[in-house]
């Protein structure tokens, strides 16, 4: 066992930002994220009482919701898996906390002075959909002009960051935004805090991640959401290689058929095998499965129901 726990598994992220006496942590990952636009200075931790979703696919693995002494109101959520309503999902969540702020009573005198919200995503092992194979790490989104680019409205943000795309090494950590990626993505594989991060709060954040501080039921729950972190980690990669081996696939069948049926009618056999497979081996929920694989619900549901028909 690595001497820090990995702070991108559930028990991790809320250990070390999800906790009361913690809040400086998630204070000063904030401030990083913001690179300088923003000085937190102290949050409250809210309720979080939108539904988020299954945990079943180890997709999202926990969120949270605060609000900064000035009224600033944020999302932070760690994302496992890419997802075709991501953006959809994330614009739900900043809308609701948006439309919670309205008044039950007299709404002309609140006069719709509304709070900024914004919406942070660690993504951990996949890219942001629509990406279009962007390398940037960071992707800082808002109301904007279409023709002009100029800021409609500042007030709603979302901000994605991918740490599949955060490839810097200890001599390229510029500010504290890389510092915190960094830490995020290697922390679980150091064995000790690095001379480069020596400041309190990052010493401060080593000292709560050391395994060995662990009682022994919080390693136990540690150890069980790490299994799920790896078991997501399995089943993506296996996606993407038969994903990949569908196209070589149809590629070959395209010389003959035509190269788009090929492909098509490639991809369309491996997926069918990727789809049978999660019913099979995990008990995911036909939506989960159309999510994860990226295919139609209708298709899932086909291949489940010819599934039962041959089990009889």
């Amino acid at each position: 066992m690595h001497r820090y726990i990995d702070p991108t598994t559930d028990f991790g992220f809320k250990r070390i930002f999800g906790m009361e006496p913690n809040r400086d942590l998630l204070i000063a990952f904030l401030n990083g994220v913001f690179l300088g636009r923003k000085d937190i200075e102290d949050i409250v931790y809210n309720r979080n009482e939108h539904v988020g979703d299954t945990e079943e696919t180890g997709g999202v693995i926990f969120d949270l919701t605060c609000t900064a002494t000035n009224g600033e109101k944020f999302i932070i959520e760690v994302q496992r898996s890419s997802q075709i309503n991501l953006k959809r999902r994330m614009l739900y969540y900043g809308s609701k906390l948006i439309a919670d702020q309205a008044p039950k009573g007299n709404r002309k005198q609140w006069n719709y002075a509304i709070s900024e919200v914004y919406v942070i995503v660690l993504m951990d092992g996949f890219r942001i959909p629509g990406g279009n194979g962007s390398k940037d790490f960071m992707h800082d989104i808002c109301l904007c002009n279409r023709e002009t680019g100029e800021v409609f409205y500042e007030d709603l943000g979302f901000i994605y960051l991918e740490l599949i795309n955060f490839t810097k090494g200890e001599a390229e950590l510029s500010n504290d935004l890389d510092r915190w990626l960094y830490v995020l993505k290697n922390m679980s594989v150091m064995d000790k805090l690095p001379r480069y991060l020596r400041k309190p709060i990052f010493e401060k954040l080593f000292s709560i991640a050391e395994y060995s501080k662990l009682s022994k039921e919080e390693k136990a729950m540690y150890d069980v959401s790490l299994k799920r972190k790896w078991d997501a980690e399995s089943i993506r990669e296996t996606a993407i290689i038969e994903q990949e081996r569908a196209r070589k696939e149809g590629l070959e069948q395209g010389l003959e058929r035509g190269i788009e049926q090929g492909i098509e009618q490639g991809m369309g056999t491996k997926n069918y095998e990727i789809v049978k497979k999660l019913i099979v081996q995990h008990d995911w929920s036909d939506a989960s499965i159309a999510d994860f694989v990226e295919v139609s619900l209708d298709f899932v549901e086909k291949v489940r129901n010819e599934l039962a028909k041959n089990n009889k």
